[in-house]
């Protein structure tokens, strides 16, 4: 009778596949991603190997997976100051300072994934991002309907810059932006670009 509660409470669908992942994104902080494999994902996770085969079939798309995962269950904090210099401002203060862990694990798995992989860094970016609804649709939206900014005028790669930029300052330093850093991103760059795209 034991036994059959035990099995009627196993981890199945969705509530099992997030186990598994939250154990192979623990794995990757812990380990990195060389000393990460199937055999200690599903031991961290208390299951069989061949649960983990079954999803995903091998270790680079486990990865992969979590990562995705752990930007989809920890969003970032999504601001509405009432002007979209302050939304940029607040956001990338927020991402900055709840991604600079988050940035220096994949720094590191990147250049496992990239080595036993054919993909570029932009293929796994666009992998892990996939369809996931982006950060600033909201804030770009609100913006688009106060007047601020032109999302029929304003070329994709303005909007995205601001981010471009942190990321690469993260990737490389390995630690947070400074706000003054914040600052000069959406105020001699960023801004100054939306005003020029403005209808006349």
């Amino acid at each position: 009778m034991a036994q059959q509660a035990h099995v009627r409470q196993r981890r199945r669908g969705e509530e099992l596949e997030a186990a598994l992942l939250e154990a192979a994104w623990q794995e990757l902080v812990e380990v990195g991603f060389a000393r990460l494999t199937m055999e200690s994902v599903a031991a961290r996770a208390k299951t069989g190997v061949a649960v983990l085969y079954r999803r995903w079939p091998n270790k680079n798309d486990l990865v992969l997976a979590a990562i995705r995962y752990y930007g989809e269950t920890r969003p970032v904090e999504i601001p509405d100051t009432g002007s979209l210099r302050g939304d940029m401002i607040a956001l990338l203060g927020n991402a900055t300072n709840a991604r600079i862990g988050f940035v220096t694990i994949i720094g590191a798995a990147f250049s496992g994934l990239l080595a036993d992989t054919d993909l570029t860094p932009g293929q796994v970016r666009e992998q892990i991002l996939a369809d996931r609804p982006l950060w600033t649709d909201q804030i770009f939206a609100r913006a688009h309907e106060r007047g601020e900014i032109d999302l029929e005028r304003i070329p994709p790669v303005i909007l995205t810059m601001p981010f471009d930029l942190m990321r690469h300052d993260m990737l490389m330093t390995y630690q947070s932006i400074p706000a003054e850093r914040v600052l000069a991103i959406v105020d001699e760059l960023f801004m100054p670009l939306v005003a020029a795209h403005r209808p006349k």
